[in-house]
């Protein structure tokens, strides 16, 4: 999908969710199955984890032109904050069952780590650094040019 497509289809923060995840009770410990596409709302094609983040740190602070997220808090605790340009969010997410899914053109930044935790996130997209907006400016330039206000609720 090009800039000007993605403008005009542009997701809110109301698009982010929560997915309680399937969680299988054993015994000997319990088993959460993610299945892209069924589990999470897209196929995954990269998957990375942040750990070994000192307690209150911060991370990402940026958003994505075509790349979805599903952010999970494997160990531990955090806050994602949610902006789109005009409203904004915070979800905590503290269990490894749930997981928040940030579709793209969502500024999203992951604040008050305690220590130890560990955070994965499966991403709809392999890395490419030009599917990056890094600069929030640029982010609310991109999201509140004309195209996009053109289909504001």
């Amino acid at each position: 999908m090009d800039k000007v497509s993605m403008m005009q289809s542009r997701p809110t923060i109301r698009d982010c969710k929560i997915y309680d995840l399937q969680r299988i009770f054993y015994r000997e410990g319990n088993l959460t199955p993610m299945n892209g596409g069924l589990d999470i709302p897209f196929d995954i094609k990269r998957v990375f984890y942040i750990y070994d983040i000192p307690g209150g740190e911060n991370r990402g602070a940026h958003a994505h032109i075509s790349c979805e997220q599903f952010i999970v808090c494997m160990l531990g605790g955090f806050d994602v904050a949610l902006d789109d340009g005009f409203n904004r969010d915070t979800i905590n997410l503290n269990r490894s069952y749930r997981g928040l899914y940030v579709p793209p053109m969502i500024w999203a930044s992951e604040i008050n780590f305690s220590s130890g935790s560990i955070c994965a996130v499966f991403a709809s997209e392999h890395y490419t650094e030009s599917d990056y907006i890094r600069n929030y400016n640029d982010f609310l330039q991109a999201v509140q040019s004309p195209i996009a206000r053109k289909n504001e609720p």
